[in-house]
């Protein structure tokens, strides 16, 4: 198992954990939840934001704001040593919600995030030119049933 990069305890899980329910509950409600200061609070969760463990977003229902075609694509890249530029190229379209290296059939698992399905061809399209792009496979999700944070509880397991 990976070690964490910062030493989290548990009031900062109990935080974390109560933004993920809930991004907007208060430091104040969070406080006496944990039975701890206002202050504890509001320092920890300004640490957890300073070594980037939390950020801030406001996560959207795709399907409701206009992307109507969510995709998964695998990128086959050729030869290997390619790898890393391709992924660097791909994390800056904005169309990747995303991007990982992965060990098995393809290279690089790329999630996206378009318009339509014409928007989708030319992502993909432009993917397909970068150079070491060997090959492209897309699969369309036709309806996303959970898309959520992990749950912290399970670390505890």
């Amino acid at each position: 198992m990976q070690k964490p990069d910062t030493s989290l305890d548990e009031i900062d899980f109990a935080i974390i954990s109560s933004l993920q329910n809930d991004g907007r509950t208060s430091f104040t409600v969070i406080a006496e939840k944990l039975n701890v200061s206002i202050g504890t609070i509001s320092t920890r969760f300004n640490r957890l934001l300073d070594e980037k463990v939390i950020t801030i977003v406001g996560r959207v229902d795709p399907g409701k704001v206009g992307f109507g075609s969510y995709a998964h694509v695998a990128v086959y890249v050729r030869p290997a040593a390619l790898k890393e530029s391709v992924a660097q190229k791909i994390a800056l379209m904005p169309e990747v919600s995303f991007l990982a290296g992965t060990f098995g059939d393809y290279d690089l698992e790329v999630d996206v995030m378009c318009r339509d399905n014409d928007h989708l061809v030319d992502f993909v399209n432009s993917i397909s030119v970068i150079e070491g792009v060997y090959h492209t496979k897309t699969t369309i999700y036709f309806k996303v049933y959970k898309y959520a944070q992990p749950d912290l509880g399970l670390l505890d397991k």
